[in-house]
């Protein structure tokens, strides 16, 4: 009997649990199909086949389930606009999750499809009306995103319909929506105008970043409108959504370049500096500063740009520990922020060296990342850091990277230029890259060793003071070693500018010359290893470059310029001007020909002596040390040079960046169509007065007891015949009474109560002041007694009046 009722049991168990399963997978189905969106990503071609079918069902589930694919499909970047006719039918579901999806399948797809799309117009514009905000929202979108110019007014009047609804999602969408339609058809414009300065009186901070949006793609230009909303728009900026604060922000920064007056230095307070900031450019500043703490990287840039543009220049280390926060977002924004970083380095430089270490070049960074932190570590050197640097970019010099390896170099050379201690480092540096086995790094340490010759000899011709450099490190010891090192240097920039160095300063071996500044050295006026050079160069001619044959045929004439006597360097030149003669590259013939003309007073027989290569070309025949002059000092700085570095030792960043920073510009080096323009500061702002509104007109001040009072008598004394209360009994006139109020002999009367209160103290003066007048006018009876009779009278009056006031108040 126990095992018959525990199989029993045991068998009840087991149906209920079916049974309660059956419910449970019955009712979670819907939730089922929602929790598990990763299974309509994976869609079979039978079940794609299936989805027209079940969009043609009358079961709402099998028309969500299809739809759910649809989208899964599009989220894949598969066109599924071949279902558009039968997804369209569904557009006036009664299920508000199916109709959601058709709308979003509508965004995709209805300017691909714009003659279908127009045949649910009527039910897009019936949904403007729906009691759901979302739905109202999505049929607006949906119907300006068909892109037929012949619905513009259709569009228009569903504009102007959602621009006041009470929903400010529904004003978002409408104001979404004005960009579209003055793309769509440009006429509108003054309707949308209107529709903008509309929404600009949105007090809800939802829809007012999307106003931005449609103000600068419809009126970029009319900042006027902003004038009553600016400061109201300022102190919205904390409340809003993250990108709406973006495109506001932008906005704001344009008005205040062009309405609000620069801030002025003041006077300085102690070892600072003071600014005299307008009132709304300061509450603009203060408004976007505390979005600094945001973990939106763009608008912490915003906010950044606010600061940089329009904050006084103390104020603007502030946006540099921001800034050094977004580091690690990732490497998108580490990209942008070092960027802009960049920009801010000549202005922030002794901030950002601070926080040199942020900078410091890791293996796994990308390869522009790199080329903007050893641009950032360059101009963040000083005295104090330079050690730690240098040992940075001689290691960054054996990089796989050719830029990060000139930049590098570049950055070496810089160095050496700003810090004078640093040189004879430097110098040992560059000179050890010479040996290297990569022409990059050979070429670049040319390159940079050239620039720091020029440099080193203009400061010695100019007796100034460059730092004690060993002798082994003399300019003239750096070319000698150049020279004889020309056969491992490859590179052909490199070859080309060592050439240079050799022709330039081949007569500089001792004294300098009192006219031209060269110097001479034994009786042929040459360094001993300049004729090496050329001879070694000439009989590789014909396999060098173009730009290293320029290069020696220049490198001759100079030669032959310094010692036209010398047979040896006869020779050479008369071998290489016949080589250049017949040249393949026409600069290499051009070159050759102009300087066997310039040639011609020095060494008539600079190509031969034969008829077809000396002819009479007629002009001017120059003397030596003409010709001398020009070819040492007429472009010894600029394009003569092979590969002129001419600012590659300076700054990398100029101070005026023209807007660039926070700008797409700053990241792609050009200007595009969506960067925020920004105008110059104008001469003074406007008046602030324009921005004045209800808001900000100060509150009158709350009425107290003695100012009502007092302002009561004020206006009562201007009547032509005032009405007074005095007490009853005295002889004193309201003239009197007023007077001794005025004095502050008594408290203004408040009230019928005090009035009478204050009666007795009153008619006990009154006694005083009348026994005393009769003792000093006793004489004047007859007329004392007119005046008491009109005194009588008049408080015969006040007793009426005091009667009919009571009466009021009763």
């Amino acid at each position: 009997m126990a095992a018959l009722n525990l199989n029993v049991l045991t068998e009840n168990a087991v149906r209920l649990g079916a049974r309660l399963q059956e419910t449970l997978s019955e009712q979670t189905r819907d939730l089922s199909l929602r929790a598990s969106g990763s299974a309509y990503l994976d869609n079979p071609e039978e079940k794609v086949k299936n989805i027209r079918k079940q969009l043609d069902s009358n079961s709402d589930r099998e028309k969500l389930e299809a739809m759910k694919r649809l989208l899964a499909l599009v989220s894949k970047g598969r066109n599924v606009s071949e279902f558009f006719a039968q997804v369209v039918k569904n557009v006036a579901s009664h299920n508000l999750e199916i109709r959601k999806l058709v709308y979003i399948y509508l965004l995709r797809y209805a300017e691909q499809e714009p003659d279908l799309a127009l045949l649910s117009i009527n039910t897009f514009q019936k949904d403007l009306s729906d009691p759901n905000p979302l739905i109202r929202a999505m049929a607006l979108r949906v119907l300006s995103g068909i892109q037929v110019p012949m619905i513009g007014s259709i569009v228009m009047l569903a504009i102007k319909k959602c621009a006041a609804d009470i929903s400010p999602y529904v004003r978002k969408a409408a104001a979404l929506a004005i960009p579209k339609l003055y793309h769509l058809d440009s006429t509108h414009q003054p309707e949308l105008i209107k529709i903008i300065s509309t929404l600009l009186k949105d007090q809800s901070p939802l829809s007012l970043g999307s106003v931005a949006i449609a103000f600068e793609a419809v009126c970029p230009t009319r900042l006027d409108l902003l004038h009553q909303h600016y400061r109201r728009l300022c102190r919205t900026l904390i409340d809003m959504d993250e990108w709406g604060q973006v495109d506001l922000i932008n906005l704001l920064i344009r008005y205040a370049r062009v309405m609000l007056p620069r801030p002025i230095p003041a006077t300085a307070a102690g070892s600072s500096l003071s600014f005299d900031v307008d009132s709304d450019l300061k509450l603009l500043i203060t408004s976007a500063e505390p979005l600094l703490q945001s973990n939106n990287p763009a608008v912490v840039l915003a906010v950044a740009r606010v600061i940089y543009y329009l904050a006084p220049q103390n104020e603007l280390p502030k946006i540099v520990p921001p800034l050094l926060r977004l580091l690690h977002v990732s490497p998108e924004v580490e990209r942008i922020v070092l960027t802009n970083l960049a920009i801010t380095s000549s202005a922030l430089t002794d901030v950002l060296a601070k926080s040199y270490i942020a900078f410091l070049v890791r293996a796994d960074d990308p390869q522009r990342v790199k080329k903007d932190k050893v641009r950032l570590l360059r101009a963040v050197v000083n005295p104090e850091n330079y050690p730690s640097l240098l040992r940075e970019f001689i290691c960054y010099a054996d990089d796989a990277d050719d830029e990060l390896v000139a930049d590098s170099i570049q950055a070496i050379g810089y160095i050496a230029r700003v810090i004078p201690e640093s040189t004879q480092q430097c110098l040992t540096a560059l000179m050890s890259f010479i040996q290297s086995k990569h022409d990059v790094i050979v070429a670049n340490a040319v390159l940079v060793l050239k620039s720091l010759v020029q440099i080193r000899l203009q400061q010695q011709q100019d007796a100034i003071a460059y730092g004690a450099l060993p002798s082994t490190f003399s300019p003239l010891e750096i070319i000698s070693r150049l020279a004889r090192r020309l056969d491992e240097i490859r590179h052909p920039k490199a070859r080309a500018c060592v050439m240079w160095l050799v022709g330039q300063y081949a007569a500089s071996s001792a004294a300098p010359d009192n006219s031209n500044g060269l110097t001479h050295a034994g009786p042929e006026g040459i360094a001993p290893w300049a004729p090496d050079v050329l001879r070694k160069t000439a009989k590789s001619f014909t396999q060098e470059a173009p730009a290293v044959k320029l290069q020696i045929i220049t490198l001759a004439a100079k030669l032959l310029v310094l010692s036209p006597a010398d047979r040896t360097i006869g020779l050479l030149n008369r071998y290489v001007f016949s080589l250049a003669r017949y040249d393949l590259n026409y600069d290499v013939r051009d070159r050759g020909r102009m300087l066997s003309a310039l040639l011609a007073g020095v060494a008539p027989n600079v190509l031969g002596d034969s008829d077809d290569m000396h002819e009479d070309v007629g002009g001017v025949v120059l003397r030596r040390e003409q010709v001398r002059l020009v070819l040492f000092e007429g472009k010894s700085s600029a394009a003569e040079e092979p590969a002129a570095t001419n600012g590659t030792l300076h700054s990398p960043f100029a101070h005026d960046d023209h807007g660039r920073f926070g700008s797409l510009a700053a990241v792609t080096g050009k200007w595009a169509g969506s960067d925020n323009y920004l105008p110059d500061w104008l001469e003074e702002g406007t008046e602030s007065s324009l921005r004045d509104t209800e808001a900000d007109v100060p509150q009158p001040p709350v009425l107290t007891a003695q100012s009502s009072a007092a302002r009561s008598i004020s206006s009562n004394s201007a009547r032509p015949t005032p009405i007074v209360l005095t007490p009853t009994g005295g002889g004193a006139s309201p003239a009197g009474s007023f007077s001794r109020q005025q004095e502050g002999a008594k408290a203004a009367y408040m009230d019928l109560d005090r009035f009478y209160e204050d009666t007795e103290e009153t008619e006990e003066t009154e006694e005083s002041e009348s026994e005393e007048s009769e003792e000093d006018d006793g004489d004047d009876d007859g007329s004392h007694q007119a005046e008491s009779s009109g005194e009588e009278s008049d408080s015969d009056e006040d007793e009426s009046e005091v009667e009919h006031l009571q009466g009021t108040a009763r």
